[in-house]
């Protein structure tokens, strides 16, 4: 099995000796490479070649943020799981539309975190329900309605079955989930998404399920109960 090639980014050394000892004790973790900023993040990314980028928010000179937003841009982009103290609506928010795949608190028990790194590897996004929680209160919020036009009029472009399976996407289901509950197979999930993807001109599935609860197709389903 070809280790997950991890790259660590935290302005205090503590923090990265602290991750390097747990993560390193793993297997299937293979640790290339540490940074303290933002800027040293993207130059390391260059040589290391990692899949996952575990960052941090608040660093001297270039924010994880920002750093998550230019990374992700990147055509040969990694996976970038936030790892924070902070949780603020609007730091959770700005990080999955740059493109985080996951967003994890740093008093998270380890096993958490390494789970999240291996989710997020494996191409599932990680929404805790704390941040769940977060969205939900954010498509409900004072802008809800401009946000919910905007949301719908991008999500109108999608197919029926499309739809279902972005809504699918937004509850935080896998696709093996999305498939027995839509009574199609995990290879034809996975097909949708990689549409919903290129036609919706997202980056990953936390994007898709953003979109759904702004557009409200989350609350929606809830309430006829599916």
């Amino acid at each position: 099995m070809t280790a997950i090639r991890l790259l660590l980014v935290d302005d205090d050394p503590l923090v990265r000796a602290g991750l390097s000892f747990m993560m390193g004790g793993a297997d299937d973790i293979e640790i290339v490479g540490e940074a303290a900023d933002g800027g040293e993040a993207e130059a390391l990314v260059d040589r290391t070649r990692p899949d996952v980028v575990l960052m941090d928010i608040r660093m001297p000179s270039v924010d994880g943020l920002t750093a998550t937003e230019r990374l992700r841009a990147r055509a040969d982009a990694p996976q970038v799981v936030v790892l924070t103290t902070f949780h603020a609506d609007e730091q959770v928010l700005r990080a999955l539309r740059a493109g985080a795949a996951g967003f994890v608190l740093k008093d998270t028990p380890p096993a958490d975190i390494l789970d999240a790194v291996r989710r997020v590897a494996a191409g599932d996004p990680v929404l805790s329900p704390a941040v769940t929680r977060q969205l939900m209160e954010h498509a409900a919020g004072s802008a809800a309605d401009t946000r919910r036009s905007r949301a719908r009029a991008r999500i109108a472009v999608l197919g029926e079955r499309e739809r279902e399976v972005a809504v699918g996407v937004g509850r935080g289901l896998s696709n093996a989930e999305i498939a027995a509950g839509l009574f199609m197979s995990v290879a034809t999930v996975k097909a949708h998404v990689s549409r919903i993807l290129a036609r919706l001109d997202l980056n990953n599935r936390v994007q898709i399920a953003l979109l759904a609860y702004d557009a409200g197709l989350v609350d929606e389903n809830a309430e006829d109960g599916h």
